[in-house]
């Protein structure tokens, strides 16, 4: 079987998160939510995780904590080239090393970057599993390669794949962009740059894998188990039915770990001969080459504005890498964000030697959010207009640029207004670069939209026993962002019982199915599939003590652990009481399950979430440091489920994006095509030290729509603006803007240099 058919770092694996999550199709539900007159006690409260005592004391079980008898320790060899032929491989002495239980050759042909695998081992220790991976025979045939982007433009670049280099993979066109740019009376042109970005979650990718004789059990680190379950039935050849994953905890994915990987399945074969488990953990250099990046890019845009900020013609030229994958969708901000008539879009993947891109939190929004939104500054500037007034003015209610489907709620305008308030809008400078002294200061915004819907077809089981415990269950996977918490409350709330007293079941691929967690779908998925469930084994109690209460069903409230009468609230039983009046009467002799499902939402509405980021920084112009001073970050996502777990989604996306801001930045050596900062002390990363006051805003407005809690996905929408933020306050601050991420000091001198001479 191809690789291409399973392995993730496959360009067809790179396109999942856009298959799966961006372009799930509307589906009508049999009927439509009404979550508007839902009036809740736990619900968008603060709601501790319930979990939270056991991660914090080293209790939760993480993948590289799975121990399992007579366990096998994995590793991988990777090619030390960019291309290269395998000409022949040798892996014979491995088996005489004392200690080694199974080699296998895992490439043959053509290696097309340096970190790729070629062969595996299993040892009954990692220092003997080193030691093997040095016995192994392997003659290449070294290969021309070009590991930059720049390098992969040029006129006779060696080829990287079986086509050109440089391939259009997108594009889209609106109304008459010569037309639009003959309406405006200002005209402004500028190139925006942003760098490749590494996947570096605190824990590395890894994998356990068991047999049992057909069976095979895995425990991966993963966000979405049963993508794992079918690409491993896939690679594997084995019915999915005999193979079971599980995931209990995680230190991080933010995309790089949805679907299979190859590690998993060369833990899966290794485990198969050596007929014991095995366990593959990769390094943090690992994790540098192979599991993933984000995509850089090269966005020319051009646009067009009236006088009074009307906007009248946007044109997106990108070129992307996303190395041996497909670069990134960076034009969607300039397709569906602002209301502009005139509209085209060409992206272009450019592909180079070095690992393929997966979806990296807000995959493409990120790169085309910086650019879009700096544009947007300098043209603000270019109409004297104050930049928020420029957004405002090209408000859209529909997507398309105002011109297709009405929003099913939108909140953006909200957002703009409590974030001015907040960061005290009115002392930016009024023209950009104004102050005087060396450390100057500076405020700048930026908008976002993303998705966030649910994934029809995700299922819950909500089980009550006759001892009166519940259960919340699904086939979900918490990646660190509180699924456990939130199931729990929302059965908590729906049967008036407390978070604690539910038993949430997760992070296996026996419970009910749900999709991966990426693309801020988790929660707008799992949330009302729960609740279904949730209500109807608040039906089947109302029933119940209905007949207690000598009233009918829809005549009973269930709140604060008892059952009431609405039209008497005296005649009242207490959950405990009728669960065991119920086994008394042998009504209740065994579990019930109640079974949910989210089947969808109507058509004819897009579904989209919005937020506003706004920042101060300090930039001193002597040595180009640039200090970020506050981020004020407001997000609309329909109704809030968890405040805390929301906010605490705002602050880790705005502290990654100060990151990508000001620090990250994968480097290429073209002289022998690997990375050269495959390690944190090379590859830099916010640390505490680098961390503003941030606040967190949410605007708590349901959508009527989207599911019968009114809920959108947060997961990615903090990630969006702040970088574009903190360069327009950079702007803001020194006259001039970078227009590269990252914002290292060098680039800001330059920048302050081209003012000089401009």
């Amino acid at each position: 079987m191809r690789k291409k058919e399973y392995f993730a770092d496959s360009e067809e694996a790179s396109l999942l998160y856009r298959e799966e999550f961006r372009d799930m199709k509307t589906e009508e539900p049999e009927v439509a939510p009404s979550p508007e007159k839902d009036k809740f006690e736990i619900i968008g409260k603060s709601t501790s995780r319930i979990d939270g005592e056991k991660i914090v004391t080293g209790r939760a079980p993480y993948t590289h904590d799975i121990k399992l008898r007579g366990m096998l320790y994995g590793k991988i060899l990777r090619s030390p080239h960019a291309c290269a032929e395998v000409i022949s491989m040798d892996i014979s002495q491995v088996q005489s090393l004392p200690g080694v239980k199974a080699a296998i050759q895992l490439k043959k042909g053509r290696v097309t970057y340096a970190g790729e695998q070629v062969a595996a081992v299993a040892a009954v220790d990692e220092k003997t599993a080193e030691q093997a991976l040095k016995l192994i025979k392997v003659e290449y045939k070294s290969l021309p390669f070009a590991v930059t982007e720049e390098k992969a433009m040029e006129e006779g670049a060696p080829q990287v794949r079986k086509r050109p280099n440089v391939q259009k993979f997108n594009e889209y066109t609106r109304g008459n962009i010569d037309k639009g740019f003959k309406e405006a009376d200002f005209v402004l042109e500028n190139t925006y740059k942003t760098a490749v970005e590494i996947h570096h979650p605190a824990e590395t990718h890894g994998s356990v894998a068991k047999w049992e004789g057909e069976r095979l059990t895995v425990w991966d680190s993963t966000q979405a188990i049963f993508g794992v379950r079918d690409g491993l039935a896939r690679a594997l050849k084995i019915p999915a039915s005999r193979i079971k994953v599980i995931k209990h905890y995680m230190g991080g994915g933010f995309g790089s770990k949805l679907g299979i990987n190859d590690y998993t399945v060369a833990a899966a074969m290794l485990a198969k001969q050596a007929n014991k488990p095995v366990k593959i953990i990769l390094s943090r250099r690992e994790n540098s080459l192979c599991v993933g990046n984000r995509p850089s890019s090269l966005q020319t845009i051009k646009g067009g504005v009236k006088k009074d900020g009307t906007l009248t013609a946007l044109y997106l030229k990108n070129y992307t890498s996303g190395g041996i994958g497909r670069g990134d969708y960076c034009s969607e901000p300039v397709v569906d964000l602002y209301k502009c008539p005139n509209v085209q879009v060409e992206e272009h993947s450019v592909f180079t030697n070095t690992g393929a891109s997966r979806p990296t939190r807000a995959p493409g929004h990120v790169q085309g959010t910086f650019a879009l939104e700096g544009f947007l500054e300098e043209l603000a500037n270019k109409i004297n207009l104050d930049p928020l007034e420029l957004r405002k003015k090209n408000y859209s209610t529909k997507n398309q640029g105002d011109k297709e489907t009405p929003y099913s709620s939108k909140g953006l305008n909200k957002c703009y207004q409590l974030g001015a308030e907040k960061i005290g809008w009115k002392r930016r400078n009024k023209r950009p670069g104004e102050g005087n002294g060396k450390v100057r200061r500076g405020l700048g915004v930026a908008s976002q939209i993303w998705w966030g819907v649910g994934r029809a077809g995700t299922q819950a089981d909500v089980k009550l026993h006759p001892d009166g415990s519940v259960e919340a269950i699904c086939g979900t996977q918490d990646i660190g962002c509180g699924t456990r918490t939130y199931m729990a409350t929302i059965t908590a709330e729906t049967l008036g019982l407390r978070p604690k007293d539910v038993t949430v079941k997760i992070g296996n691929t026996e419970y009910p199915w749900c999709g991966g967690s990426g693309g801020s779908t988790t929660t707008p998925s799992v949330a009302p599939a729960i609740r279904d469930a949730a209500l109807k084994a608040a039906d089947y109690l109302k029933k119940m003590a209905a007949e207690k209460l000598k009233a009918k069903p829809d005549e009973i409230n269930i709140t604060k652990g008892k059952f009431s009468n609405k039209n008497d609230p005296v005649q009242s039983i207490g959950y405990k009481k009728l669960i065991e009046e119920l086994r008394k009467e042998r009504k209740f002799r065994r579990e019930k399950v109640f079974h949910g499902e989210y089947v969808g939402r109507p058509s004819g509405f897009a579904y989209n979430t919005f937020g506003a980021h706004f920042a101060e920084v300090e930039v001193d112009v002597e040595t180009g440091k640039v200090k970020v001073l506050k981020v004020v970050g407001v997000h609309e996502i329909g109704r809030l489920i968890n405040k805390i777990t929301a906010e605490s989604q705002i602050i880790g996306g705005i502290t990654q994006g100060v990151s990508t801001a000001l620090f990250e930045e994968r480097i290429m050596d073209n002289t022998t095509g690997n990375v050269a900062n495959p390690n944190f002390r090379d590859y830099k990363i916010a640390t505490s030290l680098d961390i503003p006051e941030i606040t967190p805003l949410i605007v708590d407005t349901v959508d009527p729509r989207i599911n019968n809690l009114g809920a959108k996905g947060l997961g990615e929408p903090p990630r969006i603006p702040p970088a574009g933020a903190i360069a327009n306050a950079v702007y803001n601050a020194i006259g001039v803007h970078v227009r590269e991420i990252p914002m290292t000091p060098d680039k800001v001198l330059q920048a302050l240099k081209r003012k000089e001479v401009d």
